[in-house]
């Protein structure tokens, strides 16, 4: 590793719409089951993201639009006022450290169950998950969904917008619409979980349909400025199988290039790829790249440093980690001094509440106890 920040383009300042970024490291959303059961934001969470307000920008972690969209238990939400209090709380915490924070709105799709929301998940197809999805009571079989009808995909539509609106009165300065990972607008961009006959499935344009609609309501809402989407070309979590990638995102990309959107966000980026490289140059505005770095191993001895660096070269303007500031507070400036970094205590990732593997990750300055 060098500790040579100068020359590294990592900690340069960057330019996002509106905002004025410190440097180059985003934040990646990273869910941590610690919201209220209720999908409040709890006072833990505050303290949480407040200790990683040195990111460049913050993009909170997955948050449900509405009741059906949830996911897994203690998954935060933004689709009542009490949602919205709980996230002030957040929003405020990380402006006094001097942070900045998007949040991702995501809707799980079938990717939920009853035993989670008390409803049966919907989506695209009625085609099951294929494996089992952990709920507060353990993990469990997952259920058939419930085909969406087109008065209730535009009902959905709608749901993203309002949470949208609702995230700025929040005091986010945008959000992240999630269209990866395997969740609802994956879905329906992926051959096998959409088996529509509709507008909204068979070919390409109008499977994505969905996604363009869901990121023009919510650009109308708060303004395209405050508006970034999350995509994962290839990536087959959660059971997705496109079928037809390399068709996919490049009728994507250009149905949204021209919309004045904040950003796009590329999952397990890699520079040497064609079909990022076509992305890259199809993309007109700001590119945040989160690079592959060995899922499920250790992290890079460099936190990944070197591989931001690369994407960067590629044209990258922005690099986001995950793990990494998961489990080191103060990432930047780890990275920016060589220093050696936390390691990821994997049993504290998700379903477990309290501070142990959250809030207590030491801090090079405070190495006994980073919590507040």
């Amino acid at each position: 590793m060098t500790n040579n920040a100068g020359a590294s383009r990592l900690f340069e300042s960057a330019g996002l719409g509106p905002l004025s970024l410190p440097n180059r490291l985003v934040m990646a959303p990273l869910t941590r089951n610690r919201a209220a059961d209720d999908g409040v934001p709890t006072p833990l969470m505050a303290t949480y993201y407040a200790q990683r307000a040195s990111a460049g920008l913050i993009i909170a972690e997955a948050t449900t639009p509405n009741a059906v969209g949830q996911t897994y238990a203690d998954i935060p939400a933004l689709h009542t006022s009490d949602h919205v209090a709980g996230w002030r709380r957040v929003t405020d915490a990380v402006r006094e450290a001097g942070g900045r924070m998007f949040v991702q709105l995501q809707h799980g799709g079938r990717v939920g169950h009853p035993d989670t929301s008390g409803l049966v998940p919907v989506a695209p197809s009625p085609v099951a998950l294929p494996e089992e999805i952990h709920t507060a009571g353990g993990r469990r079989a997952s259920v058939v969904p419930r085909e969406l009808t087109v008065d209730e995909i535009r009902s959905t539509v709608a749901d993203f917008a309002a949470a949208a609106r609702r995230a700025v009165d929040a005091g986010f300065e945008g959000v992240e619409v999630h269209a990866a990972n395997g969740y609802l607008i994956h879905q329906f961009l992926a051959k096998n979980t959409n088996l529509r006959t509709d507008t909204y499935g068979g070919t390409v344009a109008h499977r994505i349909r969905f996604a363009v609609e869901v990121v023009q309501a919510v650009a109308d809402a708060i303004g395209p400025e405050r508006v970034g989407v999350r995509i994962s070309p290839g990536v087959g979590v959660n059971g997705i199988e496109e079928g037809d990638t390399d068709s996919i995102y490049p009728a994507l990309v250009a149905a949204l290039a021209d919309r004045g959107l904040a950003y796009l966000h590329v999952v397990f980026a890699d520079p040497e790829q064609p079909l990022f490289q076509q992305i890259r140059k199809a993309w007109p505005g700001a590119l945040i790249a989160n690079p592959v770095l060995g899922w499920g191993g250790p992290l890079p001895a460099d936190g990944g440093r070197e591989a931001g660096e690369r994407l960067l070269a590629a044209g990258a303007d922005l690099i986001s980690f995950g793990r990494g500031f998961l489990a080191n507070p103060d990432l930047v400036e780890r990275l920016r001094r060589g220093a050696p970094l936390n390691a990821v205590r994997d049993e504290y990732l998700m379903y477990t509440g309290g501070e142990t593997g959250y809030t207590d990750y030491p801090t090079l300055r405070a190495p006994a106890l980073a919590s507040a």
